[in-house]
């Protein structure tokens, strides 16, 4: 996935990026991650707490910026855009849900919804329209007149997919989405956005600790201590044979 320095993405990967560093106020957050995702794919990021997915994440969809490294949206440098350029990229393009809902409580359940679609500037009708396709798709249809208050856990995160599905995006940036939830709501948030993501061309990163929800996703890439695990394990390798080199040495001594 990562081409050489003097090339471009390649053109088959909607999303790309090669050689992310960043730091946490001196702490290093990802060093030196390359990943290329194609358009449709859903790609699980894996790894233990710590590892590097959610800033990953936010750099990817553009959140953050770099503080090395490249990201390419299509044949939009977005590691080179300014704040209101990736601001509107992720309104436009992007959808995100975390592992809290953060509803707003003024607003209704359908108006939470199709939050993405009113700032962009769409009519209330068709931005309804819209949100409310998605709240019965997700079987909470019947909230949608409701303050975010009358939802349980479930159903709000219910309520975040919508939101992050209901402007058709070409990513969907998934941070641990289904985290608080138990295994049978789980299974309906995950089973709904793989189906949304497969039917409709969109491109899926999922960070996540449970094995099953990384079970839908075509492809893993797991992370450790802000590096690919790979690069994590080719680092360690040297380390250890010298270290098993030096045990050897005081036996036999």
């Amino acid at each position: 996935m990562v081409a050489p320095p003097d090339q471009a993405p390649p053109a088959d990967d909607v999303l790309w990026a090669r050689s992310l560093h960043y730091s946490h106020s001196g702490s290093p957050g990802l060093i030196g991650v390359s990943v290329g995702v194609r358009q449709g794919e859903i790609l699980a990021l894996t790894g233990p707490r710590g590892s590097g997915k959610t800033t990953l994440l936010h750099c990817l969809s553009g959140r953050l910026r770099p503080d090395q490294g490249e990201v390419w949206f299509n044949s939009a440098p977005v590691h080179t855009m300014g704040l209101l350029s990736r601001e509107r990229l992720r309104r436009d393009r992007f959808g995100w849900i975390g592992p809290e809902p953060q509803l707003l409580p003024e607003l209704k359940v359908w108006e939470n919804a199709a939050l993405p679609l009113l700032i962009a500037g769409a009519s209330h009708r068709s931005a309804k329209r819209a949100a409310c396709e998605w709240l019965d798709r997700l079987d909470i249809g019947g909230f949608a007149r409701k303050r975010p208050t009358a939802l349980n856990r479930a159903e709000s995160q219910r309520v975040a997919l919508a939101r992050a599905l209901v402007n058709q995006p070409a990513v969907i940036f998934a941070d641990e989405p289904t985290a608080p939830l138990h295994r049978t709501e789980r299974a309906l948030l995950l089973r709904t956005l793989t189906t949304a993501a497969r039917s409709h061309g969109i491109t899926v990163l999922l960070a996540t600790l449970d094995e099953e929800t990384a079970d839908a996703a075509d492809r893993r890439l797991a992370l450790l201590d802000g590096r690919t695990a790979a690069a994590a394990g080719a680092l360690a390798s040297p380390a250890d044979d010298t270290t098993e080199g030096q045990a050897a040495c005081s036996l036999s001594a």
